[in-house]
């Protein structure tokens, strides 16, 4: 095992100097399940930690930095959401609490008094103004970019712009809208699908096939993304034309990450067939572990709302899943890959793996 993972060992150097990074490995956003700890781990060894920001407020989003910055002065991420805001009819969301409310009768539930929550926000104006003044090193987006106006103040600031395309039509856009990096999306990933210009899950497609072909569409980095949780997966993505890898469902496991013992032990059985996507969580395709809930209703309902809208009336099903001690209705995502990780600190992970990989490349 080489001693030393900062050397020239690495296939392709480009994203390296461009992110400042040591070591090519991103520490994929999880929303909910990441930390500021997760990814501090993982960026004190050279590679790129990550924080999802998707359900934090702007006060939130200055005190993770003022954290991440407390220790370490290397680079991290900020990922954020930058959906469309499209809120649905009354008859809509009928037709959603309808849906849900045999389950709402099984637990005992009224879904007549559930009350509107927070809704997930996308990027906007007043966010920017706090990634303005905290300057990260690199900032990602799922479903797409924000708006050009906010992408170009970000980028005045030296900030590098990353953002996930489940297809080639999507990682050309992305290029063309001023992305320094793609992050080439496989179906195997888990966490919600990047999507932003398709609509059709049925056509999505398995890394291997998307990544040679995002890479000869493309003049900038790509970062592979999904089914990726050992050096195997590393060397085989590299092979392949990526500059990096972003692991998720490998990053769960470490004792960082923001997971109930109930989600772990549930990672720690999944089975290579144990996941599905589903729009029953958010409105949105995400894959996660297949439990009841996905079973009796089918993993995709044309009657769940658009994102955020649909996790309204979900959360309350979620809540009491978990308190009473059941993976019925909890959101359990993860990728197809989950039975290759291992359970170890953040930044062994990292260290292993990347000593792993080089050692592969010899």
């Amino acid at each position: 095992m080489r001693d030393n993972l900062n050397m020239q060992g690495w296939p392709d150097r480009r994203l390296l100097d461009l992110l400042k990074v040591e070591i090519p490995i991103i520490q994929a956003p999880m929303a909910g399940s990441d930390s500021v700890e997760l990814a501090r781990a993982v960026s004190s060894t050279g590679a790129l930690g990550s924080l999802g920001c998707a359900l934090l407020t702007p006060d939130d989003v200055r005190e993770a930095v003022r954290a991440l910055r407390r220790d370490t002065a290397r680079p991290f991420n900020l990922n954020f959401f930058c959906h469309t805001m499209e809120a649905p009819d009354a008859a809509a969301m009928e037709r959603w609490k309808e849906f849900l409310r045999p389950h709402y009768e099984r637990l005992g539930l009224d879904i007549e008094r559930i009350a509107e929550g927070r809704l997930r926000l996308p990027f906007n104006e007043r966010m920017c103004a706090v990634v303005e003044e905290a300057r990260p090193e690199v900032v990602s987006f799922h479903f797409g970019l924000p708006a050009p106006n906010l992408v170009e103040r970000l980028k005045r600031q030296g900030i590098k712009i990353l953002s996930s395309a489940t297809t080639v039509r999507e990682a050309k856009w992305l290029e063309s809208h001023g992305c320094d990096v793609i992050i080439a999306q496989g179906v195997e990933a888990g966490g919600h699908r990047g999507m932003f210009l398709e609509t059709n899950i049925a056509t999505q497609v398995g890394l291997f096939a998307l990544l040679p072909q995002v890479r000869d569409a493309v003049s900038v980095p790509v970062i592979a993304a999904g089914g990726i949780a050992d050096a195997r997966g590393v060397v085989a993505a590299f092979a392949l034309g990526a500059s990096g890898v972003q692991l998720g469902t490998a990053y769960l496991f470490c004792p960082e990450a923001k997971v109930s013992a109930m989600y772990r032990r549930a990672l720690e059985q999944a089975e290579d067939s144990g996941t599905a996507l589903t729009n029953l969580f958010s409105g949105r395709p995400a894959r996660g572990i297949f439990n009841r809930y996905l079973q009796e209703s089918g993993p995709i309902a044309d009657a769940a709302p658009p994102f955020p809208y649909a996790a309204t009336y979900v959360a309350p099903l979620r809540a009491t899943s978990e308190r009473t001690g059941s993976p019925d209705y909890m959101q359990l995502l993860a990728g197809q890959a989950a039975r290759l990780a291992k359970a170890m600190s953040a930044d062994e992970l990292t260290r292993r793996l990347a000593a792993e990989v080089l050692e592969r490349s010899c």
